[in-house]
């Protein structure tokens, strides 16, 4: 292993910069030539590599989103796209590939690694749905983020006596409702792996306005949908005034957090290590505390298991 390249694919997380770091300066203390690939597998595939020394990632490890830039690359979906990646690094001289992303940015490490590409990868992304690892990079500054807005959007919803409906990125993973919700107060918390009964809501509301309650929160994660529609139905049926508010995009930026910025730092240590033990095909992860790595394949193929303790515990401290 004489050289590494680094790119980071799929959507932005806080605290791919961290990790971006990490991998770049413990490369190059190991003596290793280390690369970088601008917006990801589409820029691996356009050759869009150069050299990187430790003052390119110098101030960076406070800064949001990725400074490789990311992009999807339909080319790269196909096998004739892969192997022109892989004949790309070969032309640059790359032995390892580290890929800072979500589920889809493994799957094609995976497939990368089968035409003789050594590769590794980190998760970053802010829906902390990769069921390998405890946490990604990226979820606890996203879950700040929440919690800020559901602090602001609460103080008018208080003045004005409102319901006050927060849409949340997440579309097959409900734990930035889950946690945000939780941290935040919430009353109510829809997410895809649960079902819920509207009327329940609309019985906690009615109960909170006899009890002299004035305002309500109910958070919803993206992949449960009908937002604008749920605001409507409420106001309609309580007679609250309702508002919705999709905090979208905001959620994937801004400074990381301590935690995602050591994490990373974590992590992109580890990445390294892995391929110059020799590994290929493997994501690393954290668990129980402790950094791990694993089959990239078996880490996909995991059971999802929901937190069904934090969910119930929710349940008992909304009512």
């Amino acid at each position: 292993m004489r050289s590494i390249a680094v790119l980071t694919s799929g959507g932005d997380a806080p605290g791919m910069n961290a990790a971006i770091r990490a991998v770049v300066r413990i490369g190059l203390e190991k003596g290793l030539k280390m690369m970088g690939v601008n917006r990801g597998y589409s820029g691996l595939i356009n050759g869009e590599i150069f050299e990187m020394n430790r003052g390119a990632v110098a101030e960076i490890i406070q800064k949001g989103g990725t400074i490789l830039k990311t992009a999807r690359c339909e080319e790269f979906r196909t096998q004739e796209g892969r192997l022109k990646a892989a004949r790309v690094l070969k032309v640059f001289g790359i032995d390892g590939l580290v890929v800072i992303g979500g589920d889809g940015s493994f799957t094609g490490a995976a497939l990368l690694s089968e035409l003789g590409i050594a590769t590794v990868g980190i998760p970053g992304t802010i829906d902390n749905d990769l069921c390998y690892t405890d946490y990604t990079i990226g979820f606890d500054t996203a879950l700040n983020t929440v919690l800020d807005a559901v602090n602001k959007l609460r103080d008018t919803a208080n003045s004005h006596e409102r319901v006050s409906i927060v849409e949340v990125m997440g579309r097959g993973c409900g734990d930035i409702a889950l946690y945000g919700g939780l941290a935040g107060g919430a009353e109510s918390i829809l997410i895809p792996e649960k079902d819920f009964d509207k009327n329940e809501i609309y019985k906690k509301i009615f109960e909170g306005k006899f009890k002299g309650k004035i305002h309500h929160l109910v958070l919803v994660a993206e992949g449960v949908g009908g937002t604008n529609e749920l605001a409507k139905e409420i106001e309609e049926v309580t007679g609250v005034e309702t508002r919705a508010t999709i905090l979208g995009h905001i959620q994937r930026g801004g400074n990381p957090t301590a935690f995602d910025r050591i994490l990373a730092s974590r992590m992109g240590e580890r990445a390294v290590d892995v391929l110059l033990e020799g590994k290929s095909s493997r994501v690393v992860g954290i668990k129980h505390g402790e950094i791990i790595d694993v089959d990239i394949k078996e880490a996909l193929n995991m059971p999802r298991i929901f937190n069904e303790k934090i969910y119930n515990m929710m349940r008992t401290l909304s009512s």
